[in-house]
């Protein structure tokens, strides 16, 4: 997370850190200072160094004072024993800067850095996006039929528009959504998390805008007794209930990992293997290719979490925002499971199927 950002002399002076006493000392993106984690740190930290300027070189000292429950930082700046700058941040301010991701442990090659590379490069151009999008639309419409394409892909829009307007909420820079074909939707944001409440935040609205979805359509279902928007909803309604399944890269699984690890790393590692364990049971009994595939790409992310457990860089929910992550989270589920019950009761065998998945 970033714990300041100040102008000294015309350039950008910015410190990165996290609880542990890990602080990285930034003058315009380059780096002059590093401090490693501390089993004792208690928020107070200093970085000396030097930098050419006015056609000199300077001794720079800088002093950084944070708390974190609440979060709280404070600064002040030294050019040759002199204050030059101080100021402070609070939990508001960190919310809503949106920063890029810093390099931990330079690497001749990485695996997830070259995969990263690619990818950027994949979201660089709209006619990929489109690509896909038709890609999408033309391999459900072979599968099922082009309604059944049109009206998934109408579902997963929207679930995905809801997670790009909890990005923009916070002044994330956003790339727009991509529809993968066989897998789902991807909300694309430029920049990093820096709150765990955040994660909780983006994961969740894309539930919430499905469960609106479903319960628009229900509604129309009432108004109209037109059985296809109580197949809309019902349908929605399923798909939105799998992505909460806490299990990583689901949304479910970032909730977790949300409030898990705003307890300490050890909790966070150990209820994400938890949940992919779960993931495992779930693709052995219903045989979910998908999950399986998913699962993997999780499996990535925990040994990200553990390789990096030093330098976590997300300010901890306090116990009110791990109570709310949790009730909210659980009200979702509970509008979801309850559409479908709702749609079991119309009479239709095809709409009482996903209570009956849901029940085995």
């Amino acid at each position: 997370m970033r714990l300041v950002k100040a102008d000294i002399w015309g350039a950008t002076l910015e410190v990165h850190g996290n609880m542990a006493g890990w602080q990285q000392a930034l003058i315009n993106g380059q780096l002059v200072s590093q401090t490693p984690a501390q089993s004792d740190f208690d928020g107070r930290q200093r970085h000396e160094f030097t930098i050419e300027a006015q056609d000199k070189r300077i001794n720079m000292v800088l002093e950084v004072d944070t708390q974190f429950q609440p979060f709280s930082s404070r600064y002040k700046v030294f050019a040759d024993e002199q204050l030059i700058a101080e100021g402070n941040s609070d939990e508001q301010d960190l919310s809503q800067v949106s920063e890029g991701p810093l390099n931990v442990k330079s690497q001749k090659f990485s695996f997830v850095g070259l995969a990263s590379l690619g990818f950027k490069l994949l979201k660089s151009t709209k006619f990929i996006k489109a690509l896909l999008a038709a890609s999408t639309m033309a391999a459900y419409s072979w599968l099922f039929s082009p309604l059944f394409a049109a009206v998934l892909i109408a579902c997963l829009v929207f679930h995905e528009y809801g997670h790009l307007r909890a990005m923009k909420s916070f002044g994330m820079k956003t790339k727009g959504m991509y529809l993968i074909p066989f897998v789902g939707g991807l909300a694309v944001g430029d920049d990093k998390i820096n709150t765990r409440w955040q994660g909780v935040y983006i994961a969740m609205m894309g539930p919430t805008f499905g469960l609106a979805l479903s319960i628009v359509a229900m509604g129309l279902y009432i108004a109209t007794g037109e059985l296809f928007f109580a197949a809309v909803s019902t349908f929605n309604a399923l798909l939105n209930l799998f992505n909460l399944l806490p299990i990583l890269p689901l949304d479910g699984g970032h909730v977790l990992k949300s409030i898990s690890f705003s307890f300490n790393t050890v909790t966070g590692l150990v209820m994400c293997l938890l949940g992919a364990a779960l993931g495992v049971v779930i693709t052995y009994y219903l045989g979910l290719t998908l999950l399986g595939f998913l699962l993997a790409i999780g499996t990535f992310e925990i040994i990200f979490e553990w390789r990096y457990r030093h330098h976590a860089l997300q300010l901890p929910m306090r116990p009110y925002g791990v109570a709310v992550s949790a009730a909210w989270y659980v009200a979702v589920i509970a509008g979801l499971v309850g559409i479908m019950f709702f749609a079991a009761n119309t009479g239709d065998e095809v709409m009482a199927l996903p209570l009956l998945l849901l029940n085995s």
